[in-house]
């Protein structure tokens, strides 16, 4: 899928992301809930908060990680539902 096809994707405003000796904390400044991230899905939420595609995120992980291409994919689309799902993220274009 070319990366003008995916859908793009945004922090929502009001999360906080700090990094950790082990990856990063998300923050939401609203509720404060908050969601402990690995390294793997700092980066994820990192290539996310920059404009770039889900696609790029699994393009890394295979570039810094020891990981097959169908995992990194599971993996990344996983997270990146769950963070939608729980308003952390929204697609580009949405509310915010």
């Amino acid at each position: 899928m070319s990366q003008q096809l995916q859908p793009q994707f945004r922090l929502r405003k009001g999360i906080a992301v700090t990094t950790t000796e082990y990856g990063s904390v998300l923050l939401d400044e609203k509720d404060g809930t908050y969601w402990q991230l690995n390294e793997c899905g700092t980066l994820v939420v990192t290539a996310i908060s920059e404009g770039r595609s889900p696609s790029d995120a699994v393009e890394q992980l295979l570039a810094e990680y020891d990981v097959e291409r169908a995992v990194a994919e599971a993996d990344v689309a996983e997270l990146t539902g769950r963070l939608i799902e729980a308003k952390i993220v929204t697609r580009a274009g949405g509310p915010r």
